[in-house]
C-alpha cells in the first residue's frame, strides 16, 4: 500500500492507493477485507474517525467492525457510498427496502452525509404500511436529521382532517356531480374511508364531529333522498323502457341511503333520517306496490325493508325520539308492506330456490323493533294495530306480534283496575 495525500480522488477498493483495510466481521464466516482510504473514512464517518485515532489501528492499518449477519450487504454499501458525491448517493437507491437497510448501517457507523441521503430518498418515496412502521421507529431515534420524515408521519391537524372528511362526504353523497368514468369508484372509496375515519377500534376515530360536519351530512342526506324520490317518480316511464335499468337506478340510491344511515347512527343524527323517511314513506309504498311491479323489483323491495329496518330499530329502541303520532304513522305505513313482501318472498321460495329472500337476522330485528314500538304507543293505537294483525294472522305469518298482544291484554286489564273510580265509605267518588 502507498501513502495517500489529502485532496486526491480515490476509488473504493483501489489497492494501489489505499492505506487501510476494513473488515465487517461475521461469526463463523471467512472475513472479507476491503482496501479503503483513512481520509475518506474519517471524513464520512465519525465512528471510523474515532477508531482511526487509536495507535493500534494506525499501526496495523486494519479495522474490524462487528456486523449483524443480515446487515452485511448494507454495511458494505455504506463503505461504497462514502466515495460518492451527495447527489450520487441519493440516486444510488432503487427501493425503500435498500434505503432503510443503508440507513440502519449508516446510523450505526455515524455517517452523517449518507444518513441525510437516505432521509432525502425516503422522504420522496412511497411506503407501504410495514415500511412506514420501520421508518417511524428509525426516525424517532435519529434526531433533527429525521425532521423531513417526521413531517410526513405526524398526525394531520383537526382542521385538515375535517376538510378532507367534508370533501369525502360530498363525493360519497353525489353532491359533486361528475360523469368521469372513475366517479363511481371514487364515490365507493369515499364511503369506505368515511366509515374507516369514524371507526373506533384499536385506533381512535379521526374526525371530531362539529356543526360544520353535521351540516354537510344533512346536505348529503337531503341530496340522496332527493335523488331517490326523483328515481321513484320516474320509475313508471323508465320501467316501461328498461325494467333492469330502472331497478338498478333505484337500488343504487337505496344502497347509498343505507350507507348514510350507518354514518348517521354513529354520530347520533338518525333523527334527521327517520323524520325524512317518514315523510316519504306513503308515496314510496304507493309507487312500488303498483300492480305493474307485482312480479318484479324484488331487489328494490327488499332493500326498502332493510333501510326501513334502520328507522324502526332507531325508534323502537329509543335512539330516536318521535311523538307518538309519528311513531304510529311509521309503523302503520310499513307493517302491512313488510308483512306482504315477506309473505310473497316465502311463497316464491317454495317454487324457486333462487328467489330472493330477506335475511333472517333482519327479519328478527324488525320484528323485535315492531314489538317495542307497539308497546310504547297509546293503548288505542296498540288496539288498532293488533286487531288488524290478528284479522290477517292466518294469511301473514310474519311478523309475530304475540308478545305485544299478550302485554296489551295484561296492561289493559291492569289499567281497568288501576283507573277504576274509588269511593269512600259513604259511596262518594274519590278523585285520582
Amino acid at each position: 500500500m502507498v501513502d495517500v495525500k489529502e485532496g486526491d480522488e480515490y476509488k473504493f477498493a483501489d489497492e494501489t492507493t489505499s492505506d487501510i483495510r476494513v473488515c465487517f466481521r461475521r461469526i463463523g464466516e471467512q472475513p472479507e477485507w476491503f482496501p479503503c482510504h483513512s481520509s475518506v473514512l474519517s471524513t464520512g464517518s465519525s465512528y471510523f474517525a474515532d477508531l482511526l485515532r487509536r495507535s493500534d489501528i494506525r499501526s496495523n492499518k486494519c479495522v474490524e467492525v462487528e456486523c449483524p449477519r443480515v446487515e452485511y450487504d448494507h454495511y458494505v454499501k455504506v463503505l461504497k457510498l462514502m466515495y460518492l458525491r451527495w447527489e450520487t448517493i441519493v440516486e444510488s437507491f432503487d427501493s425503500v427496502k435498500l434505503a432503510l437497510g443503508v440507513l440502519r448501517a449508516s446510523t450505526s457507523l455515524k455517517c452523517g452525509l449518507i444518513i441525510a441521503g437516505c432521509v432525502a430518498y425516503l422522504e420522496s418515496a412511497s411506503w407501504d404500511e410495514k415500511e412506514e412502521e420501520e421508518i417511524l421507529q428509525l426516525a424517532q431515534n435519529l434526531g433533527p436529521e429525521a425532521a423531513p420524515l417526521l413531517v410526513r408521519l405526524e398526525a394531520p391537524s383537526e382542521s385538515a382532517v375535517k376538510n378532507v372528511f367534508i370533501s369525502a362526504i360530498r363525493f360519497a353523497t353525489s353532491m359533486e356531480c361528475s360523469f368521469a368514468p372513475f366517479f363511481d369508484d371514487l364515490k365507493t372509496s369515499a364511503q369506505e374511508q368515511i366509515d374507516f375515519m369514524l371507526h373506533e377500534g384499536e385506533d381512535p376515530a379521526m374526525v371530531m364531529i362539529n356543526e360544520d360536519v353535521r351540516s354537510v351530512l344533512r346536505e348529503g342526506l337531503t341530496k340522496l333522498l332527493s335523488t331517490f324520490i326523483t328515481g321513484v317518480d320516474l320509475l313508471a316511464s323508465e320501467f316501461d323502457q328498461s325494467p333492469e335499468q330502472a331497478e338498478k337506478r333505484i337500488l343504487r340510491s337505496l344502497v347509498d341511503i343505507d350507507w348514510i344511515t350507518n354514518v348517521l347512527t354513529r354520530i347520533e343524527m338518525m333523527t334527521e333520517f327517520v323524520s325524512a323517511w317518514l315523510e316519504t314513506s306513503d308515496h314510496v309504498i304507493s309507487v312500488v306496490q303498483d300492480k305493474k311491479y307485482s312480479s318484479g323489483l324484488w331487489a328494490v323491495k327488499i332493500k326498502l325493508i332493510e333501510v326501513t329496518g334502520k328507522a324502526l330499530d332507531a325508534v323502537g329502541y329509543g335512539s330516536v325520539i318521535l311523538p307518538s303520532t309519528s311513531r304510529a304513522r311509521l309503523l302503520k305505513a310499513w307493517l302491512p308492506y313488510i308483512r306482504m313482501i315477506k309473505c310473497c318472498l316465502d311463497d316464491g321460495k317454495t317454487k324457486d330456490e333462487a328467489f330472493p329472500q330477506m335475511d333472517a337476522d333482519l327479519c328478527q330485528n324488525i320484528e323485535s323493533a315492531m314489538v317495542s314500538m307497539i308497546l310504547a304507543l297509546p293503548s288505542g293505537d296498540q288496539s288498532e294495530i293488533l286487531s288488524e294483525w290478528m284479522l290477517k294472522a292466518d294469511q301473514f305469518r310474519y311478523p309475530d306480534l304475540t308478545e305485544a298482544f299478550e302485554m296489551w291484554c295484561y296492561r289493559s286489564k291492569t289499567a281497568v283496575r288501576r283507573l277504576k273510580p274509588r269511593t269512600d265509605n259513604g259511596g262518594n267518588c274519590i278523585s285520582l
